[in-house]
This record gives C-alpha cells, structure tokens and sequence, in this order.
C-alpha cells in the first residue's frame, strides 16, 4: 500500500508518520510519498521522518504533486495555504472589526476556505488522473467547508476528518474510566458546529448524568477533569440536554470571546509560529530521532489516532464506527442531500456511509442550517472568485455583525486571495 502525505512539510507530520510506522506491518503499507511546496519544510520534517523510521516503509520526498500521488491508495490533505502569515492576517482583520477572528469560523475561516479550496480540488484532481481508485482523506481546515467543495467538485472519493470527536470520545473514557472502545457518542451537526446528544458506555445511557455533574461542577467553581472543554454557562447545558463541540463558544458567547481576543497581545497565529520555529530547529537536529515533547504544544490532539482509525477501517476493509465528514443523503432531512455532515458512519474499504440520525431539535436546528447555508456560499465564491459572493457569504454567517463591515472584509478577502 502506498500513501501520500500531501501537506508533508507540516509540523504535524512526525505525529501521523510515528502512528503510521508502528502499524505498517498490518497495514501492509510499503510507500509514503511526502509532498509539500515548501522545499525547506519539506527537507527538514522529511529528513526528521525518515530518521525516525524503526519500520520496512519507504519514505520519499518530492514537489511534484502527480509524481507524490501517483498509485496511492490513500491521500491525506494536511496543507496550509498561505502559511501562518495569512492565518495571522485572518485573525487581526478579526480584532479591527470587532468579530470572531478565528481561522475556521466567520471572516477567518471564509478567508482560509477561499484560499484552500482551489488547492485541494488540485489535489483531487490530480489523483483522479494518477490513481482514481484511491480515497482522498481531508485533515485540511476549515474541514466542513473544503469537504463540502470536495463532495460538490471533486472527483474521486473523499471524507473529511476530524481530531475533535475521538478527542471528545477519548476525554469522556478518561472520565468515566473506560476504555474508549465501550463509549458510543451519537453527534450531529457540521465540522466543528456539532451537538453530542448521546453517550452510552456499554449500552448505559450517561449523557444526563456527565452534563448534570458538569453542570453542577461549574457553578461550584469545580470542573470535573477529562472531560470536553465545556466553558458554557450550566443554565444552557441543562436548556440543551447535549454536549456542544467547543468551538461553539464562538457562537453561545460570542460577546465574551470576542473581549478576550481583543485583549490578546498576540493572536493564536502569532503563538504557533513561535511553536513551529522550535519544532522545525529540534526537527532539523540530526541528533534528534524520536517526537520531541515540544510537538504537544502545537495543538491537533489525538490527530495521529482520528487517522490512523480510518485509514485501518479502509485499508484493512475492518467497518468502524467513526465521527466523520460525509456526504448527507436522506441523514439529516431537514439540510440539502448534498451537504457535507459531520456524524457518526460507517467506515470501510466502500468508504463512509452516515449512520441514521433523528430530526434535528428545534434549538439546534436553526444554527446548523444557517451555518450550511453559509457554508455553500462559501464554495461558490472559491468557484467564482466573485467578491459579491464573497460579501454574501459573510453576511450569511450568523458571526456577521455589520453589512458595511463585511463589505469591507470581503474587499479586503478577495484582494488578498485573488490579487
């Protein structure tokens, strides 16, 4: 089996290739090609990977992306376009406007997604020619966006992924003392935009009883440990009767994360720089073999588990029960068949089917439809590279706060990305 790394400059890379060698002997996995456009991350983070291989899997390195995709079974999408420099520009164009300058919601995650999705649709396109048999795997942010770009244009099979639900999976074990294969989540919504509304630990309903002690714990000043970062008032948790993704902070507290931003010396962007820059050093250090401790610093926990659970599902063709970002079909009734989903599915070597799901609740609803509406816009303004379709997704994102101030954005978006 082959695999190829398209992204493979990236710092995240020593994590996935360590998880990749300890299964290459059940994978039966012979060749992973790293690409990436970037020939000095590419030379370091290749020549760290290839020090670190204890396996028989053949690494190689090149800049030629028909030549790293070509024959593969698998292709994983882990690039950044633009580099942290473009991240960092998203997010102070953010604090001028007094918005969530996040990289994969609102204005942020619109400028990255236009960016990023012409890009992978390369991709897709390229391994349509080389290896049209093979399953294109998104890790690629903002996901819900670029998968829904993938599933609409692409043309070879392709899932979006994820390091959030094992995370939540993994975090609830911990907490309830169980190993994370007994937990069963049932989760429903978009990338990053999802609702836990079901956790059962050997067919024992808990949902109830962890947003209870949740509930509790924060009014006491007393959270409970390995649990979900859930920084949400206990009042909404209890109104809610589910467990929403962390990144929902943006939308339920919206006025509060947008002070604490403001209030920031250096944004999130600013921070990973500094991380990389030690990681590419230790990286670069011929005496260096093993993953430095520093890597956890960098964020994307579990990122090397969330893949190498679906790429063994694949691969092996061994079904899986996986949070993953699928097309929708009749899934969700109440969004468009061809939307792109984040639920539970079932993964193999046919590729990943959504698990039934109920209706959506009314307090939930809403959110995620506008989200989707959004979403859609999003890639018809990366297909049109029209900067009204620019503005009209920004004003769809329930995030916008001011029609002028998101002309204004949309300006700026399309001169950076377009210019």
């Amino acid at each position: 089996m082959k695999i190829a790394i398209i992204g493979g400059g990236s710092t995240y890379t020593p994590e996935l290739m360590d998880g990749l060698y300890a299964r290459a002997t059940e994978l039966g996995l012979d060749r992973v090609t790293l690409h990436d456009i970037d020939e000095r991350r590419l030379e370091i983070v290749g020549g760290f990977v290839e020090r670190m291989n204890r396996s028989s899997t053949k690494v190689t390195r090149t800049t030629r992306l028909d030549e790293a995709v070509g024959g593969a079974d698998l292709v994983v999408v882990q690039i950044r376009v633009g580099g942290q420099e473009a991240r960092a520009e998203d997010e102070a164009m953010g604090v001028r406007h007094g918005v969530i300058g996040q990289e994969t919601t609102g204005a942020g995650g619109l400028a990255k997604a236009l960016r990023t999705i012409p890009a992978v649709l390369a991709v897709a396109d390229a391994t349509a020619r080389v290896a049209p048999k093979a399953t294109l795997i998104d890790f690629t942010n903002p996901v819900s966006i670029v998968t829904q770009a993938l599933l609409e244009h692409g043309k070879v099979r392709s899932i979006g992924l994820c390091n959030i639900p094992i995370g939540q999976r993994r975090e609830l074990a911990a907490h309830l003392g169980v190993d994370p294969a007994h937990v069963v989540i049932d989760s429903v919504g978009l990338n990053h935009l999802t609702f836990i509304r079901g956790v059962e630990v050997k067919g024992r309903p808990m949902l109830g009883e962890i947003i209870e002690k949740v509930a509790s714990g924060l009014e006491h000043g007393n959270r409970p440990a390995n649990l979900p970062d859930l920084d949400f008032p206990p009042d909404l948790l209890r109104a809610l009767g589910m467990i929403p993704s962390d990144y929902l902070r943006y939308f339920f507290l919206q006025k509060e994360t947008i002070a604490e931003q403001a209030a920031k010396p250096k944004t999130r962007a600013h921070e990973v720089m500094a991380v990389e820059e030690e990681l590419l050093e230790l990286y670069a250090d011929p005496r260096t073999t093993t993953k430095p401790a520093s890597l956890s610093k960098r964020g994307g926990a579990f990122y090397s588990h969330a893949a190498l659970e679906i790429i063994e599902a694949i691969a092996l063709d061994r079904p899986a029960r996986l949070v993953v970002n699928a097309q929708n079909g009749a899934t969700v009734f109440e969004l468009p068949r061809e939307a792109s989903i984040e639920v539970p599915c079932l993964v193999d070597a046919s590729g990943a089917r959504p698990l039934p799901q109920r209706p959506l609740p009314p307090q939930i609803r809403g959110l995620i439809q506008h989200v989707k509406a959004y979403e859609e816009l999003a890639v018809r303004a990366a297909r049109t590279r029209d900067v009204r379709d620019v503005l009209l997704a920004l004003v769809t994102h329930p995030l916008s706060r001011s029609a002028a101030d998101a002309a204004e954005m949309a300006r700026a978006i399309a001169a950076r990305t377009w210019a």
